[in-house]
């Protein structure tokens, strides 16, 4: 049986994105968005108790009574998250393998006014996607940006902690949820106290976390978030909708003022089946949006994120149908990925006849 620590290594020689470790099974890696075995060695249940020992260490019989355990560790300089899990009585592992260190924002082909966030004195800006898709990394590379040109106090709290920052001009205080702190509503109810001035909240899980949020960039501070929704209107549907409908029109009253952007995030397979883009949309904060989201019309809210491609926004579906015409992805791939599949295939041309349509009985189209 293979080490955790070989089979890390593995997987990040194979540029893995993911690990699976399972009873009567081989080792499986996500690789370009598919899972694969690199060997044949199927694991025992023996042999799975063993790895989830070696990582989980002295909180292990912790994750047998809980039934899962998350965090974060280092294997010959490669970071990964890991979640533990039981599974039919026997433990069961998924490991996310993070950057060894944080990409510069300028490399990671986020629109151009992505580059401008670092920038930002005050506000929220939100990164969303689904798992998986780039959101730890992008916050990752905001900050450390902000570390190295701002001299400022930054605490982060995070359900593992992922990257690791060296401080360079700021002062960068990472708060481990379980570890650290109890929990983010405790970490958020202190953090005010802690003298910050900007803030990163790995995920804004209800009503407590984005009232506190909403509390910290109305007083002055940069606040970054997360959530897991697929689109600009979706993400502040979700934000709203997490409240009762009494205080509906005081958070979208806040969230007007606070809110200075929204980039939301997807991985897909580049043109050939190798490596994965990240396709995105940015919305950025204008009177017309302020206004939509003040008065609950966010069903106009894409057509006015439309109308502000001059300040740096764009669409998802409008970004896939650059991807295609680039060279960065197959039609298929962006059709699938689209919000309005009709509209991105119009767009794409002749290339539109590599996707099929899972109702047309798998027919090319």
């Amino acid at each position: 049986m293979k080490t955790i620590e070989e089979i890390v290594a593995l997987g990040n020689s194979n540029n893995a994105s993911d690990i699976h470790i399972a009873c009567d099974s081989p080792v499986m890696y996500r690789i370009d968005g598919e899972l694969q075995k690199l060997d044949d060695d199927v694991l025992t249940y023996e042999d799975c108790e063993r790895l989830g020992e070696s990582m989980a260490k002295e909180q292990f019989i912790k994750m047998k009574d809980s039934g899962e355990l998350d965090l974060a560790a280092t294997y010959n300089d490669v970071r990964v998250r890991i979640n533990l899990f039981r599974s039919k009585g026997s433990t069961r592992a998924s490991l996310r393998i993070l950057h060894s260190h944080i990409p510069q924002l300028s490399t990671l082909g986020l629109p151009p006014v992505v580059n401008d966030f670092p920038s930002y004195g005050k506000g929220i800006i939100l990164v969303t996607g689904e798992t998986g898709s780039g959101k730890s990394t992008t916050m990752a590379a905001i900050l450390n940006e902000i570390n190295h040109t701002r001299r400022e106090h930054i605490i982060t709290l995070e359900d593992p902690i992922e990257y690791i920052y060296e401080n360079d001009k700021c002062l960068i205080s990472q708060r481990e949820i379980g570890t650290d702190t109890e929990s983010y509503s405790e970490g958020l109810r202190a953090i005010l106290r802690e003298d910050p001035d900007v803030i990163l909240i790995g995920e804004m899980r209800d009503s407590v976390t984005i009232e506190t949020a909403l509390t910290a960039a109305e007083t002055g501070h940069l606040v970054f978030a997360t959530l897991h929704t697929n689109s600009a209107v979706d993400s502040v549907d979700r934000i709203v909708g997490t409240f009762p409908a009494e205080k509906h029109a005081q958070v979208r009253m806040q969230l007007s003022t606070t809110l200075k952007a929204v980039l939301s995030q997807q991985l897909l397979v580049r043109k050939g089946g190798k490596g994965r883009a990240a396709a995105v949309e940015c919305m950025v904060m204008t009177p017309a949006i302020k206004n939509l989201i003040r008065e609950g019309n966010t069903a106009q809210m894409e057509s006015a994120l439309l109308s502000s491609a001059n300040l740096g926004a764009i669409t998802m579906d409008n970004c896939l149908i650059n991807m295609v015409k680039n060279n960065v992805i197959e039609a298929g791939t962006a059709i699938d990925a689209a919000n309005n599949a009709e509209y991105v295939r119009q767009n794409v041309g002749g290339m539109k006849s590599a996707y099929f349509d899972p109702k047309g009985g798998g027919k090319k189209i």
